[in-house]
């Protein structure tokens, strides 16, 4: 599932293309087809990203709500169109570029309440100039949970997926078990700075890169790393193999239905 860096990458590029201007709106699969109706022809007003959920809007009371879930993508082209390839749920077209959305686990057409009602549900998002950490640290300071699993549920913090939770943990030297209540406020306020930092440049640069400059392969001799993710990370999806900073076997267990990894030794 694409972390919240992505959702804002994509809200960028959206209002930068398509904001201020009519729009041609359509659902070539049909399941959108009478929502897209009502948007045809619409100005876009602006997209916006609270954690992993994208939000196009076009009135206070016309807002289409995309998550994308685990199977669900945007496809940017420029103009002319082709046809549609796949199952389109939506297509947006611009004046020099359409986009198609398929597979989203959600794609509706909201009123301003029920698209408040979604942002209320959410956690602060690192990424937002409106967000409250406070809020999360209200929740985490009084948590039996384990931090690991308090940074995946997004009503807590909106946005952190498996690949920041594993790289923020590891790069502040935290054991992914401790409970919650057991950080001191120093300690969130450094894991929500990290966030901020790494997501920010996640956004900048399209990948979660999350290596200090002194750990990188052309500083310490090593390999690039070779992955579909791309990027370089201290820990996540390297289970077995030696850490970046210590040397020791990195570590992976499932909590929560998730695979972690982390360093035993960087973080005891």
């Amino acid at each position: 599932m694409p972390e919240g860096h992505t959702l804002h990458r994509l809200a960028l590029l959206h209002r930068e293309r398509y904001a201020g201007a009519p729009v041609e709106v359509r659902s070539p699969q049909g399941r959108f087809a009478d929502s897209a109706s009502l948007l045809d022809g619409a100005v876009l007003r602006g997209a916006e990203a609270h954690g992993k959920h994208l939000f196009h809007v076009y009135g206070p009371d016309r807002i289409v709500h995309v998550h994308l879930g685990l199977y669900g993508t945007f496809a940017e082209s420029p103009l002319p169109e082709e046809t549609p390839r796949g199952q389109v749920r939506m297509r947006l077209v611009g004046a020099t570029h359409f986009t198609d959305l398929r597979g989203p686990t959600r794609c509706e057409l909201l009123t301003g309440p029920e698209a408040e009602a979604v942002h209320a549900r959410l956690g602060p998002d690192p990424l937002r100039s409106d967000a409250e950490p406070e809020r999360a640290w209200a929740r985490i300071a009084r948590s039996r949970t384990s931090i690991a699993a308090l940074l995946m549920d997004q009503g807590v913090l909106a946005g952190v997926g498996n690949v920041y939770r594993a790289e923020v943990l590891f790069r502040q030297g935290i054991d992914p078990r401790t409970p919650g209540r057991a950080l001191d406020r120093g300690t969130w306020e450094a894991i929500w700075a990290d966030l901020a930092e790494l997501m920010a440049d996640g956004v900048r640069i399209g990948r979660i890169d999350t290596v200090r400059p002194e750990h990188l392969p052309e500083v310490t001799g090593r390999a690039p790393r070779q992955d579909r993710h791309g990027g370089e990370v201290y820990v996540y999806r390297r289970a077995g193999m030696p850490c970046l900073v210590c040397g020791a076997e990195v570590a992976l267990e499932e909590l929560v239905g998730r695979k972690l990894y982390w360093c035993p030794t960087c973080q005891p």
